[in-house]
């Protein structure tokens, strides 16, 4: 009997639970008609409902209630959310969070470390307030600081409470003394002088004579480049097994440290057997030329520098034979104590396509300026060395200051997704050049658009202005007329030439020009232009009979082709490859039956870091169909083609009057100084030679002069506060007693 009671009443509390259960479920899994906020100051009721992730006309239980509450707070907006149902309205009653006005930052006067900071500080204004995100932000604050430098910073931070729940927080700082590296140490190095592997790497011992270099000071970010640079300056030399046991730095005096690495070398090693494994998809005959570069490269030392090269050349190869989806790389053995086997082998790779291509940061830029500038295509078959290729063309386009991609995987099986990220600087520039010579001088200014109106359209008005001739250049360029791979350009000029009063001649010449551009085959390009010309030649007494015989009016039509075979690696500052033109100039219908060739071909190669040789050469020709070439059109040489000389003041001269040439020719050769200036940042400077020549004159060869002008000299690129600032001092080696030198030039402009 007690049994049964016992029973029956366990029952009967099962089966209250269950209604309650069933009730209370029931009372909550309600349809949702509307919401009530209530509490918010600066949200809006629709942000606050979009973050609840809740829409009207659903069926809403309790999990789905504390979910939304959750959402809320994970936006950081509220520091206290609640939610009851009545008549099924919801009321979502919110406490707000303060809002960050503003971030100050007191105690740092110079600019570029205070705009570094406000990078860091921007991110946060407008956002929520919260304690701990503030103690994040001061961490990554006193990190920055550090990685100048400024090792013993101390930061006190002061908020201050608004009446519109708003807070304005106050950094105020103490730099104290910025760490100095006094010296470098390479413990345990005895293969190489210390002084070179501190040429090696980036930081540096801090010098009175280095006044505004930045890497004498200690930063832990440039510790790790500086321990990769010592890797691969160590194993291109042989040392396959070099290790850097440690880096570290400790305080010598109060603002003064010593940095060390401890390095083991190893043994040198050396190349044995070098081969490669070729997959059945691919004939053994493509990379013949390989086995050349194996033999050369067996028992020569070990060297990281090699086997990319060698990657690079499976690379190139693949891409002419359209091996789309090859993929090089190579195997390391220890052949025996001091030997190491390299196995060259092409991994099996999926091949996949391109289903779409964003881009990201061009707010001032129009899309279709980048897009033009890709080889791949959406729906194309994805090619490596295609897409490199195509981030350099972007890069070259010189209006972005970074361009960075990222291939990622799509939800569709064989698809990528390519994100380009972009990040536009100012693209205008506003220029002007000065040069003194034994003459006078000359001066230049200008402006240049790269990017005008966001079209990626170039634009350059410029004039030139000496002691004898005025010139003025407008043009506008559009690298993808239409939306298409072709390019369209005008080009307007006015040049007045005044030689009265030592040759007893002046000119002026004006011209309008239309052209098109385009690429015919793979780097094979072709230009052409269409122009037209009016020229006044005046005359004095002081003329020869010459010019005399050419004063008058003068009309040309002409035009002109041009063709380019374009192999550098990238357009703007090359590092390797090599770049050849042709051009012609033919009279359409013209007084002066002139012909023009000329022809450029420039050559660079890398050696090491940072060590560029190039090479350019010019050629020009100039001749007449039936009588003398006219003066205005003789070949001169440039300023630029020659350094050290003024511009169209050598050569052969007529009395006074210099009369230029029928055929003229310039060779300039140019190499980095990778190790002068290291410690500056921005600064680029190169030694050069040039060498020059002009010769035959058509109405009198005894005015031929066949002495070459050769000069050399320092060439620096300074990227300054103010703009970018090129100068160059050049000594001349070899000159005649009637040219006109010219030591210095400079140019100085500024973007906008």
């Amino acid at each position: 009997m007690l049994i049964n009671l016992i029973t029956k009443f366990r029952l009967n509390l099962i089966y209250i639970f269950f209604v309650f259960l069933f009730n209370t479920s029931f009372a909550l899994s309600e349809i949702l008609n509307d919401f009530k906020i209530i509490g918010n100051q600066r949200l809006a009721k629709e942000t606050i409902v979009m973050f609840s992730e809740l829409d009207k006309g659903k069926i809403i239980d309790q999990n789905i209630l504390n979910n939304s509450i959750k959402n809320l707070y994970n936006t950081n907006y509220f520091k206290k959310v609640e939610m009851k149902f009545e008549d099924n309205i919801l009321k979502i009653i919110v406490e707000e969070n303060p809002i960050i006005q503003t971030i100050k930052l007191e105690g740092i006067k110079n600019k570029e470390i205070l705009n570094s900071l406000r990078k860091v500080t921007k991110k946060n204004e407008k956002y929520p307030f919260l304690i701990n995100k503030i103690k994040d932000q001061k961490n990554l604050l006193t990190n920055s600081l550090r990685n100048s430098g400024f090792y013993f910073v101390k930061i006190k931070t002061k908020v201050i409470n608004n009446t519109n729940n708003s807070v304005d927080i106050i950094y105020s700082f103490d730099l104290g003394e910025r760490a100095i590296i006094k010296k470098i140490n390479f413990l345990g190095n005895k293969v190489f002088k210390d002084s070179k592997l501190r040429n090696v790497i980036k930081s540096e011992e801090g010098r009175f004579w280095k006044i505004i270099s930045k890497d004498k000071y200690l930063d832990e970010r440039r510790l790790q480049m500086d321990k990769n640079l010592l890797l691969n300056y160590f194993k291109n030399k042989g040392y396959y097994n070099v290790k850097i046991k440690s880096t570290y730095a400790k305080t010598i005096e109060d603002k003064f440290f010593e940095l060390n690495f401890n390095i083991d070398s190893g043994e040198k090693f050396y190349f044995n057997d070098i081969s490669l494994k070729i997959d059945d998809n691919f004939a053994d005959e493509n990379f013949l030329k390989l086995d050349k570069i194996f033999k050369k490269l067996k028992g020569k030392k070990y060297s990281i520098n090699s086997l990319n090269n060698i990657l690079k050349e499976i690379d190139l190869i693949a891409l002419k034979k359209e091996f789309v989806f090859i993929n090089a790389k190579y195997n390391e053995k220890i052949f025996e104590k001091n030997k190491i086997n390299i196995e060259f082998l092409f991994e099996d790779l999926e091949k996949f396509f391109v289903e779409q291509i964003n881009i990201f940061g061009n707010y001032i830029t129009e899309e279709k300026v980048i897009r033009n500038a890709l080889i791949v295509d959406e729906g194309d078959a994805f090619n490596k060395i295609l897409f490199n290729k195509s981030i350099n063309n972007i890069k070259s386009k010189r209006i972005f200051r970074t361009v960075d991609s990222k291939v990622k995987d799509s939800k569709k099986p064989q698809k990528k997704i390519i994100d380009i990220f972009v990040e536009e600087q100012p693209t205008g520039e506003i220029f002007a050049g000065a040069g003194t010579g034994t003459s006078g001088t000359s001066i230049s200014a200008g402006i240049n658009e790269k990017n005008y109106l966001g079209k990626g359209i170039n634009v350059i008005a410029n004039a030139t202005l000496s002691d004898d001739q005025i010139k003025g250049v407008f043009s506008v360029n559009n690298p993808n007329f239409r939306n298409s791979d072709k390019s369209f350009n005008i080009k307007v000029e006015s040049t007045t030439s005044d030689f009265m009063t030592d040759s007893g001649y002046e000119t002026s010449r004006t011209g309008l020009g239309f052209g098109t551009g385009f690429e015919q085959y793979e780097n094979f390009y072709v230009n052409m232009d269409i122009s037209t010309y009016y020229e006044k030649l005046e005359t004095s007494a002081k003329a020869s009979s010459t010019i005399k015989k050419q004063e008058g009016d003068y009309f040309e039509n002409l035009f002109k082709y041009t063709l380019v075979l374009n192999e550098l690696d990238q357009n703007y500052q090359p590092t390797d490859g090599y770049k050849t033109s042709f051009s012609q100039v033919l009279p359409i219908y013209s007084e002066d039956l002139s012909i023009e060739n000329t022809f450029n071909a420039s050559k660079y190669h890398s050696v090491g870091d940072n060590l560029i040789l190039s090479g350019k050469v010019f050629l020009k020709s100039v001749n007449s169909i039936d009588e003398e070439v006219r003066v205005s059109r003789r070949v001169f040489i440039p300023s630029s083609k020659l350094r050290g000389f003024e511009s169209g003041k050598i050569g052969p001269k007529d009395g006074t009057e210099y009369v230029g040439g029928n055929y003229g020719t310039a060779i300039n050769l140019n190499t980095t100084l990778p190790n002068v200036l290291s410690g500056y940042e921005n600064i680029d400077v190169s030694l050069f030679l040039d060498a020059a020549n002009l010769w035959h004159v058509d109405y009198d060869s005894s005015l031929d002069s066949d002495k070459i002008r050769s000069a050399t000299g320092l060439a620096i690129n300074w990227f300054t506060i103010v703009g970018p600032l090129t100068f160059s001092y050049a000594i001349p080696l070899s000159e005649s007693s009637t040219d006109k030198t010219e030591s210095f030039r400079f140019r100085i402009g500024t973007s906008f």
